[in-house]
C-alpha cells in the first residue's frame, strides 16, 4: 500500500491535532504516512522529502507547526503538490501560525485551514483526491451525509427539551 497524503508536523507534541486527521483519512481508507520533520531544525531533511514527495506517489501534504509556522511555506516552496497548513496553538493563541501559514507570497500557496484544525485538513485532502477517485468521492459523499443524519437527530432531540418559555 502506497501512501497518498503525507502527514507532516513540525514537533510530536502536534500529534494530538494531527490525530483527527489520521483518523479522519483511516476512516475514508486512504493510504497515508506520518513525519516529525521540522524547517528550522531539519531543513536538509525538509527539501528532501519535498522534492521527492510527488515521486513517491504522494498526492496531498498536509503539514502543522506552531508559532512561526514554516513547514508548510517551506514544503510549497520546493514541491508543485497541493499543501494544506495547519496552524497550531503554540503561542498567541496560534494567531502568530496562522498568520505564517496564509500570508504566502504570490506563487507558493498554501491551503489553510483553522488554528488546531486537523480534521478539517484531513477532509480537504479527501475532496482534493475525490476529484480524480470515484471511489473516493463516494466515501466522501456518505460521510457528508451522515452529518446531515447527525443534525436531523440532533434537532429532533432538541424538541424533547422542556423550558416554560420555550415554543416548539
Amino acid at each position: 500500500m502506497k501512501p497518498l497524503v503525507s502527514i507532516i508536523m513540525g514537533s510530536t507534541s502536534d500529534l494530538p491535532i494531527l490525530e483527527k486527521t489520521a483518523s479522519f483519512l483511516n476512516d475514508m481508507e486512504i493510504p497515508f504516512e506520518m513525519h516529525a520533520l521540522s524547517a528550522h531544525r531539519t531543513p536538509a531533511e525538509v527539501e528532501s522529502f519535498a522534492r521527492q514527495a510527488a515521486g513517491r506517489g504522494i498526492k496531498v501534504i498536509i503539514a502543522a507547526a506552531g508559532m512561526a509556522a514554516a513547514l508548510p511555506g517551506v514544503i510549497a516552496a520546493m514541491t508543485t503538490l497541493p499543501v494544506i497548513g495547519i496552524p497550531i496553538n503554540s503561542s498567541l493563541d496560534g494567531r502568530d501560525a496562522l498568520l505564517s501559514i496564509v500570508q504566502m507570497p504570490p506563487g507558493v500557496s498554501v491551503a489553510t485551514v483553522g488554528i488546531n484544525g486537523g480534521l478539517n485538513a484531513g477532509i480537504l485532502a479527501v475532496q482534493i483526491l475525490a476529484l480524480a477517485d470515484s471511489a473516493i468521492a463516494s466515501r466522501f459523499e456518505r460521510y457528508r451525509q451522515s452529518l446531515v443524519c447527525k443534525i436531523v437527530k440532533a434537532n429532533e432531540e432538541l424538541k424533547q427539551i422542556e423550558y416554560k418559555y420555550k415554543t416548539n
